[in-house]
C-alpha cells in the first residue's frame, strides 16, 4: 500500500513549459544546476495539498513569463486502494480550480486524498524568526492528520476577519460580536485540539525511533496569557476580551497567538539557541517523524518534497536520511545539484536531470 503520484505533468509551469514524468513509488531524485527548474517541480507537487504550495505563490506568480498564457498541472494519484486523476488549471491570472476525476472540487478536498509533508530552504530559519511561520508548520502536520483542520483554519480567520473589522471600525453592537465570537470559539477549539493531538502524535513517533537525527521535544505555548481549553471558554474569553481589543483593533485572544516552541531534546537546549546545523537536522527529523506517524495512522506514508537537503548533510547522515526515506516507503522527491548526490541509494530511485536552456527547463529520465 502506498501513497505516490503515477505520473506528473506540467504545461506553462514557471519555467517549464512542458513537462511530462512517468514515475513510479520510489523516491524521485532531481538533479542539475542552480536555477534549472527543480524546484518548480517540487512546487508542482506541492499543489496535490491543500493550500497556496509550498511557494505560498498566487496563480498569476506561477504562470510561465513571458507567456502568461495560464498554466495546468495533472498527475495521477495513487493513493491506498484506489487512484484519482487530479488537475490545476489556471488561466489568465485567475485563481486555480481544482479538479479530481474530472469533477471541480474544493481545494479541502485533497486533504483526504494526499498527504503532502515539505521541507525547503525557507524553513531553515523557522525557529529563529515569528512565530507565523512556526503556526504554519505546525497546522500543516495537524492538517496531515486531521483533514477538517483546514477547514476550521478557513472558518476561523473568516470569522476574524470581520470581528477585526469591527473592532477598528468601533462598532460596539453586541449582536454582531456575539454571532462571530460563536464562529471563531468552534472554529478555534477545533484548532487548538487538533494542535495538542499532532504534537502527541509526533512525540509518540520520535520516541524510541531508530534515526539518526535528533528527537526535538516540542510545546505549544501562547505569546500572550492562556489560550482557553475549549468552546465555551475561548466564547468566553473573546466577550471578556471585547474592551481590550477594541482599544488594540484586533483580537488578541485564540489560536491564532499560538507559538511552537522547540528543545534539543538530548541536549536540553532550545531549538532557536542550537547551532544552524543542529536547526536543519531537527526539521527532519520532525518531518521524518510525521510521515512514520501517519504511515502507522493511514497506512501509506506521505510524499516527501526535500529541497536542497542533500547538500546539507555529512555522507553518513545523508546515507541514513535515505535508508529512513526508503524505510518508510515514501516518494520522495529530491533535489540537488549533481547525481552523486544520490548515490547511494542506487536503483532504489527513479532519477531526472533537469537542464535549463534560454529560459526554458526540460527534464529528462536517466
Amino acid at each position: 500500500m502506498s501513497l505516490h503520484l503515477a505520473s506528473l505533468t506540467l504545461s506553462h509551469f514557471r519555467s517549464h513549459k512542458r513537462a511530462a514524468l512517468d514515475l513510479d513509488a520510489r523516491p524521485v531524485a532531481l538533479f542539475g544546476p542552480n536555477g534549472a527548474g527543480k524546484t518548480n517541480l517540487l512546487e508542482a507537487v506541492s499543489l496535490f495539498s491543500p493550500g497556496r504550495g509550498m511557494r505560498r505563490a498566487s496563480a498569476q506568480d506561477i504562470a510561465r513569463r513571458p507567456e502568461a498564457l495560464g498554466w495546468k498541472v495533472t498527475g495521477d494519484l495513487v493513493t491506498p486502494g484506489t487512484a484519482h486523476e487530479v488537475a490545476f488549471t489556471s488561466e489568465e491570472g485567475q485563481p486555480r480550480q481544482v479538479r479530481i476525476d474530472e469533477k471541480i472540487a474544493p481545494q479541502t478536498a485533497l486533504a483526504r486524498l494526499a498527504r503532502v509533508l515539505w521541507l525547503v530552504p525557507s524553513m531553515d530559519r523557522l525557529w529563529i524568526e515569528g512565530a507565523e511561520g512556526r503556526r504554519r508548520f505546525l497546522d500543516r502536520m495537524a492538517l496531515s492528520f486531521f483533514p477538517a483542520h483546514g477547514e476550521a483554519s478557513l472558518d476561523y480567520e473568516k470569522a476574524m476577519r470581520d470581528r477585526n473589522r469591527l473592532l477598528k471600525d468601533q462598532v460596539r453592537d453586541a449582536a454582531w460580536y456575539r454571532a462571530l465570537e460563536a464562529q471563531m470559539a468552534r472554529a478555534g477549539s477545533e484548532i487548538h485540539a487538533n494542535r495538542r493531538k499532532t504534537l502527541v502524535r509526533i512525540d509518540a513517533a520520535q520516541d524510541g525511533a531508530e534515526t539518526a537525527f535528533p528527537a526535538a521535544a516540542l510545546t505549544l505555548v501562547q505569546t500572550e496569557g492562556d489560550m482557553p481549553e475549549d468552546e465555551a471558554a475561548l466564547r468566553e474569553a473573546l466577550t471578556e476580551s471585547r474592551a481590550r481589543d477594541l482599544a488594540a483593533g484586533r483580537t488578541l485572544v485564540g489560536p491564532h497567538r499560538a507559538d511552537l516552541h522547540g528543545v534539543f531534546a538530548a541536549k536540553g537546549v532550545a531549538a532557536s539557541d542550537s547551532s544552524t546545523g543542529e536547526q536543519k537536522a531537527l526539521l527532519i527529523s520532525l518531518i521524518l517523524a510525521n510521515a512514520r506517524a501517519l504511515a502507522d495512522d493511514i497506512g501509506a506514508a506521505p510524499i516527501l518534497l526535500l529541497d536542497e537537503v542533500s547538500a546539507h548533510l555529512d555522507a553518513g547522515r545523508r546515507a541514513s536520511l535515505y535508508e529512513e526515506i526508503v524505510a518508510l516507503g515514501a516518494q520522495a522527491w529530491m533535489t540537488g545539484t549533481g547525481p552523486e548526490l544520490f548515490e547511494d541509494l542506487g536503483d532504489r530511485a527513479q532519477r531526472f536531470d533537469v537542464t535549463e536552456t534560454g529560459g526554458v527547463s526540460e527534464v529528462t529520465r536517466q
